[in-house]
């Protein structure tokens, strides 16, 4: 098991170095490609200086050009790996979205449901308008920017910055009618009168159990039964309702990359991090080891949650627990502090389940010297001594090395998304909001970035349009480090990031413009 378990680490990473093949499908390099490698489509670049960018050894970071604008004059910048993988696995989007409400008559949402206003704002400069539209008030916009982080390849990264959003649109043109009537409460059956929830609550409790047993006027089977409800239902926001139009759209995008894995070459898998304002909030959405947090005034504020083989033991034991026959009798849903020697069965040995958020001991067992379903510690802890992420899109084939056993099932496509109240706190021009994939906060902490973000912002002029697209390029400046004879290098002599890193650097008062 344990030489597997080498070959599983050696062929995971083997499989990022051939960078756009796709390890995970067998045959899949015969399929044709859905969408071909670029970079973001918001860069502007030529096939050239898409080639030029893929330096290892330079490691040129990416901005937008000087004729470029994206919404809220958004700063973005990249940089490719240091040589883990040949192509850049990270991508981006950043889109201004207009849904169209559905036409009349028809009850399932239009499959073409929006149209994209900009990909330049907010002066229309760079790629112009999409398409010759006027906003109306029967139409609903957000503003949308993502990250993706691919392993084993780019192909489901690509795929998803080319499609999420669409999905996205397609469940708020669902509910758009709702959203776009505040006073509306939401009906528990789309096309029934809404529920009068300003009853007191003395004529909520008026039918009382003794009442509903005798069959009073109003009790469940008694013949003079009102079509009023006598029970009391829940009460769901609005913002609920955005919340579960970007859950069901991660898991519809997960389920199209399954599909069409079939016909087309998908590589890999990737991680998501979305953020849609909509109606004056900001939606964070997480699937993933990236990360967000605002810099509001200095102070550092996180907006969403890393998902790891760590973060998320409990909840992968308790699977594993549930159905063992995952494990392919290979593997142990127990963790011990390091690796159970076979000299040490009928010891006392720590050991924590999914019970349990501290340790206790047990006598171990033959059946805990199998490898455990996670292990290691930190960014090299690994689900199945394969993965080292528990949430995102796709992977669908991915096994352990040599074996049947398919890593897909503990891996979750559900994203955790926070809201922000952005119209309940007034933002200056260096309020922003940083979005970075996963090789920025592997060597920079929450602290560090503001720390680095607020001064530089400080020493720019406020009227610069481009100060915030400064400030994500110098941000991935010191995440990637100077190359020295002992490999890339940042503050203190710190080992710099090899990863693919990007960022977005939002800044928030326009969102109080809008407002």
């Amino acid at each position: 098991m344990l030489t597997r378990v080498k070959s599983a680490v050696a062929n995971f990473m083997g499989g990022m170095m051939a960078g756009g093949s796709n390890g995970d499908h067998p045959g899949g390099s015969d399929l044709p490609l859905k969408y071909p490698y670029s970079r973001p489509e918001f860069l502007g670049l030529s096939p050239d200086e898409v080639e030029c960018s893929a330096d290892h050894i330079a490691r040129p970071i990416l901005i937008l050009k000087e004729t470029k604008r994206l919404p809220w004059s958004t700063g973005y910048a990249e940089v490719i790996n240091a040589g883990k993988s040949t192509l850049n696995e990270d991508q981006a989007c950043c889109e201004v979205l207009v849904v169209k409400r559905r036409p009349p008559g028809t009850s399932t949402p239009n499959r073409t449901p929006m149209t994209r206003r900009r990909s330049s704002l907010p002066n229309g400069e760079g790629l112009g308008l999409r398409e010759n539209l006027q906003d109306t008030s029967e139409d609903l916009t957000f503003h949308y920017w993502a990250l993706f982080d691919g392993h084993a390849g780019s192909g489901a990264a690509v795929m998803a910055s080319h499609l999420l959003h669409h999905h996205i649109a397609l469940h708020l043109q669902e509910v758009m009618e709702i959203l776009c009537t505040p006073s509306l409460v939401p009906p528990t059956c789309l096309g029934e009168e809404p529920i009068n929830h300003h009853l007191t609550p003395t004529s909520q409790r008026a039918l009382t159990r003794a009442a509903s047993l005798r069959g009073a006027a109003g009790a469940p089977g008694s013949p003079s039964t009102p079509p009023t409800r006598f029970f009391t239902e829940k009460k769901v926001s609005h913002e609920s309702l955005v919340i579960g139009a970007i859950e069901n759209a991660f898991k519809d995008m997960d389920v199209q990359i399954e599909k069409e894995k079939a016909v087309y070459n998908i590589s890999g898998g990737c991680t998501a991090l979305v953020v849609i304002y909509l109606l004056g909030k900001l939606y964070v959405g997480n699937a993933g080891d990236s990360r967000a947090i605002i810099i509001r005034a200095g102070e550092v504020i996180p907006v969403s949650t890393e998902f790891t083989p760590e973060s998320e033991r409990q909840r992968l034991q308790f699977l594993a627990y549930m159905q063992p026959h995952l494990l392919g009798n290979e593997f142990t849903h127990l963790e011990f502090p390091r690796r159970v020697q076979r000299k040490e069965v009928g010891k006392r040995m720590l050991y924590r389940d999914f019970t349990m958020s501290g340790w206790a001991y047990k006598t171990i067992e033959d059946d805990d010297l199998k490898f455990p379903l996670i292990y290691g510690e930190g960014k090299k802890a690994r689900v199945l001594a394969t993965i080292g992420v528990t949430r995102g899109l796709g992977d669908h084939n991915l096994k352990v090395h040599d074996s049947n056993i398919y890593i897909k099932p503990f891996l979750s496509c559900c994203p955790e998304v926070r809201v922000y109240q952005l119209g309940q706190c007034e933002h200056g021009a260096d309020d922003v909001l940083v979005l970075g994939t996963d090789g920025l906060w592997d060597v920079l902490s929450n602290q560090e970035v503001t720390e680095a973000v607020t001064c530089f912002l400080a020493n720019c002029d406020p009227d610069d349009q481009h100060r915030y697209t400064m400030a994500a390029q110098d941000l991935v400046m010191r995440a990637r480090g100077v190359l020295k004879d002992r490999g890339w290098r940042i503050t203190n002599d710190r080992l710099g990031s090899g990863d693919d890193i990007s960022v977005y650097i939002i800044p928030l008062m326009y969102g109080n413009k809008q407002n």
